[in-house]
């Protein structure tokens, strides 16, 4: 009996990860993970919170407890980086449960800790993400909108291309603007040294901005830093020659990791279901110019998603001669090849069509939920409508959505209501 009380809490606790667009397939591994993170107690009070922000007075209401009651099992949850605790300019705070990724499976490993061992759940993390398939695809390759986008190496754009690097292309420019910025241990490398699997890239380079980061240095995840130091780690990766990935969103940005081929699950990704695009590109590709390239294969070895290979020139002066060739489906715009030529035999041009991002992280979110049939999960909270706020700003996304977009959401939701705004719109 015991057992299955157990097991169906963290099974109720899964069900509530699973109504967000970026959830996490149910398994035996992950149930093990979910029962390191959370006590049995928790599994179950936080599978009865909203998808949407919430307050103490909403959690005690739910959870039957007192307000007091309430914020102590919200200051701990806090405390481990389960919730994210946002505090607004009226002093009010609310509460979110952020998504397993990028949420609370690498917060848990985004500081050493002595309250968890991080060596096995390192190893369930890595069973879970990079040997079952199920997580990773599910992340990554579901619908047209990803989680993440790739930020090109500004020093690698030619002057001429200089005026189609807008702002919200550039990692330096998230630095600039962020009100908080926290730089953390990257949850992907720390996770490989545990299995004995790690580079040596920099650990100390995972970095979140604005209210993910506020909270996150408040309660000791991450440690705070000025634009300044941002834009120095950011140049020190560029150096190790390391692959810049951000949220995808123009505004708002909460995070961009520093990422290597070997270690970052989303280039693995991008490896593994390339041709599903798992990962938005930057608006540049790579041009090779195979007349000038010596062979040597360095960026062929630089390159993080294997997407150089070194073929046969065609050259009949010197039939060994070897040059590189792009898969261009596989490029991610990221520039960490160019500086590795020798020969200057390449640069990166212009993609034939931007790249479109979201605008923030709710509108990239409604996008999601749309393409994953999960609309409805966002305005339903629990068969109750959200707050008007939110209601609008989905609605909002919605009714800026090209026309077959907006079919899509208006058949999932199937409200009248929708529709006739939808209509109206139109």
């Amino acid at each position: 009996m015991s057992h299955h009380t157990i097991r169906s809490a963290y099974q109720d606790l899964a069900e509530r990860i699973n109504r967000f667009p970026l959830g996490a397939p149910p398994s035996d591994v992950l149930f093990a993970i979910l029962k390191m993170l959370f006590s049995e107690r928790e599994a179950g009070l936080v599978a009865q919170l909203p998808i949407k922000p919430f307050t103490v007075a909403d959690a005690a209401a739910r959870w039957k407890l007192s307000e007091a009651e309430a914020q102590r099992v919200l200051d701990a949850l806090s405390d481990r980086a389960i919730l994210l605790d946002v505090e607004h300019r009226s002093g009010r705070h609310s509460y979110v449960l952020p998504p397993p990724m990028a949420g609370f499976f690498e917060f848990s490993l985004m500081r050493v800790r002595d309250d968890l061992d991080q060596k096995l759940l390192s190893e369930l993390f890595y069973q879970y993400l990079n040997v079952e398939e199920a997580f990773i695809r599910d992340l990554f390759t579901r619908g047209e909108t990803q989680l993440g986008r790739v930020y090109v190496n500004e020093e690698a754009v030619p002057a001429e291309l200089s005026l189609h690097l807008l702002d919200d292309d550039r990692a330096s420019e998230v630095a600039k603007t962020a009100h908080t910025i926290g730089v953390g241990t990257c949850y992907c490398r720390h996770k490989m040294q545990h299995v004995g699997k790690a580079c040596d890239a920099p650990l100390d380079i995972c970095m979140t901005f604005n209210s993910v980061a506020s909270s996150l240095v408040h309660h000791g995840i991450a440690r705070p830093i000025d634009a300044a130091e941002c834009l120095d780690l950011l140049q020190q990766a560029r150096d190790r020659r390391l692959v810049q990935f951000g949220e995808n969103a123009r505004e708002g940005v909460s995070f961009i990791c520093n990422c290597c081929g070997c270690c970052c699950e989303a280039l693995v990704a991008a490896r593994r279901f390339g041709f599903l695009h798992p990962v938005h590109t930057s608006n540049f590709v790579l041009d090779v110019d195979r007349a000038a390239c010596n062979g040597c294969g360095k960026c062929v070895d630089a390159c993080p998603v294997e997407a150089l290979a070194l073929v046969s020139a065609n050259d009949p002066k010197t039939p060994r001669k070897k040059a590189a060739r792009l898969s261009e489906d596989l490029c991610l715009g990221c520039g960490v090849c160019v500086s590795t030529c020798p020969a200057d035999s390449l640069r990166l041009t212009s993609r034939p069509e931007r790249v479109i991002t979201p605008v923030n992280s709710t509108h990239r979110v409604v996008l999601q939920a749309i393409e994953r049939g999960m609309l409805q999960d966002l305005i339903f909270d629990n068969r109750a409508l959200f707050s008007h706020r939110a209601m609008a700003a989905i609605l909002g996304v919605i009714l800026k959505l090209p026309p077959i977009t907006r079919a899509m959401a208006s058949q999932q939701v199937r409200s009248r209501y929708l529709e006739a705004l939808i209509r109206k719109r139109a």
